[in-house]
């Protein structure tokens, strides 16, 4: 089938406008395809990475936005004294936005000489000790930092922080947070927040079982100030995306519906050629051509033509995606769209696969041609 490459490709060049539209068409299916994938590979990579971690977060009961979550602080040292607790971090969340967005920016307020024991950061410009010495500094994630053009400062909803450094992190969704100091955000409404915090988290020995843990934690507090609600990490986030979590599943059908009109699109252009070269066809079979071949010879066409629109779609993602470092979130939570070369993998073979299908009919229909009617067509 190799030998028919050159001739496929002259064929598909002498309907060059028609073959340019249907390659666009292509591509553009596959595109989108790519990010509704990145997006889920987004939501399975934060599920997965918070599930192999030992972390609950400790969140007021009955509360759901960062903003009307207020804990007591010394609620710390008692979760600290429940064995199989090694570590217990008190946060303070601010977000310009609560609800779903393509641009939301979340400040994490902690106790500064903590951040580098419970996150994995690696610092790409800038310095930990300016972080550390400063209680306006903060150290921003590089996707917020290219997305936002941060440089020396970084000014959200009244709150405005000097940049001391720009970090990365083998988890995607991290970069699209900053980090800045516990007193620093308590103090961001005059003194109001002082003795407070949005949540705790707090990490478990590796012998301690999760679900007990935060029972024990809720079980704690009942009859305190304040209620808790305590979950792994992992569920509390999925808990907090709330209904995002439900629309980036169901865009799965999105992703089922761009390769439905790939397929269309190509078998549309292919039945439209193969009718258009039917005495074409029929003069190959005059010079030896079997049925076999000729059946091969249009499956090649629609696999090449939707194997172009293919790669020219799951390119333009791929750069996109890398380009623009997108994330969507919900609550102080976020999803980093993911460009990987899974993605892209699967995005090539998916445009193989339906070159192929949708070449099946039009290949069987000019197999089938009948060499004399065919010759007598004007």
């Amino acid at each position: 089938m190799t030998r028919l490459l050159p001739y496929v490709l002259k064929t598909l060049w002498r309907h060059r406008s028609r073959t340019i539209l249907t390659v666009v068409g292509s591509a553009i299916a596959l595109f989108v395809f790519c990010f509704v994938g990145a997006v889920q590979e987004g939501m399975d990579d934060l599920r997965h990475r918070q599930v192999a971690q030992r972390s609950l977060v400790v969140f007021q009961a009955h509360k759901f936005c960062p903003a009307t979550s207020h804990l007591p602080e010394d609620y710390v040292g008692k979760i600290r004294g429940l064995p199989g607790v090694t570590q217990v971090v008190p946060i303070q969340v601010f977000t310009n936005n609560c609800r779903a967005s393509l641009d939301v920016v979340v400040f994490y307020g902690l106790p500064a000489n903590r951040l580098r024991g419970i996150r994995d950061f690696r610092l790409l410009q800038g310095s930990w000790d300016e972080f550390e010495e400063n209680q306006d500094a903060a150290v921003v994630g590089r996707a917020v930092a290219k997305r936002r053009g941060v440089k020396k400062s970084l000014s959200i909803g009244g709150v405005t922080v000097r940049v001391a450094g720009v970090f990365a992190s083998d988890d995607p969704a991290e970069e699209n947070y900053v980090y800045t100091h516990l007193a620093f955000l308590q103090r961001r409404h005059g003194g109001d927040l002082q003795g407070t915090v949005t949540q705790i988290e707090v990490q478990l020995d590796k012998q301690v079982d999760a679900v007990s843990a935060c029972s024990a934690i809720d079980t704690l507090f009942e009859s305190g100030p304040t209620e808790t609600d305590t979950r792994p990490k992992g569920a509390f986030q999925l808990k907090s995306l709330g209904d995002l979590s439900q629309l980036i599943e169901m865009s799965r059908y999105l992703g089922l519906a761009c390769v439905g009109l790939v397929l269309a699109l190509i078998a549309t252009t292919t039945v439209m050629s193969v009718q258009d070269r039917v005495k074409e066809y029929a003069v190959l079979q005059t010079l030896g051509f079997s049925c076999g071949r000729v059946f091969g010879l249009v499956l090649v066409e629609s696999t090449v033509l939707s194997a172009l629109g293919g790669l020219l779609g799951v390119a333009a993602a791929m750069v996109g995606l890398k380009v623009s470092r997108l994330s969507v979130g919900a609550e102080a939570v976020t999803i980093a769209f993911q460009s990987s070369a899974s993605l892209a993998i699967t995005g090539v073979g998916v445009s193989l696969l339906a070159g192929l299908i949708a070449g099946i009919v039009p290949a069987w229909l000019a197999a089938r041609t009948e060499i004399v009617p065919a010759l007598r067509q004007a």
